[in-house]
């Protein structure tokens, strides 16, 4: 689970701090990434170097919309909701988060980690999710 503590300025000018939390349970992460060819780490991969910024956009909305949610305060739970999520994205905080996901690959790389089930995201440097590490040029 990560605990995400966003800053930002709301819709009235002011200037707001937040935690948030997001997760994706060992099932939906099977799921999703058996839901592409090679897996969904090796997809993600191929979309950041690919630098197609619509792909991009649509890979992290859909990450950010699986894992949002809200943890119980005993920590025995964790809400997840298409409403919930759909609340969140209507949000300064999300336009926030999102924003930084899009343009620091080096900062969604360890976001997409931190929401991974702890044995999952430590399972091996091949699985794990990792910002390119050279740019070159796309072919054109």
């Amino acid at each position: 689970m990560l605990k995400e503590t966003i800053k930002y300025t709301d819709f009235a000018g002011n200037e707001q701090e937040e935690t948030h939390y997001f997760f994706i349970s060992r099932k939906n992460a099977v799921k999703m990434e058996m839901s592409v060819k090679g897996g969904l780490s090796e997809h993600l991969k191929e979309i950041v170097a690919s630098e197609d910024g619509g792909a991009i956009i649509e890979a992290f909305e859909d990450i950010l919309f699986q894992a949002y949610g809200e943890r119980s305060e005993d920590g025995k739970s964790f809400r997840q909701s298409a409403e919930l999520s759909e609340a969140f994205s209507q949000t300064a905080a999300y336009d926030e988060l999102f924003y930084k996901l899009v343009t620091d690959a080096d900062y969604a790389a360890k976001f997409v980690n931190g929401i991974l089930p702890n044995d999952l995201s430590r399972a091996g440097d091949e699985k794990a999710i990792k910002a390119p590490q050279d740019k070159k040029p796309k072919k054109s």
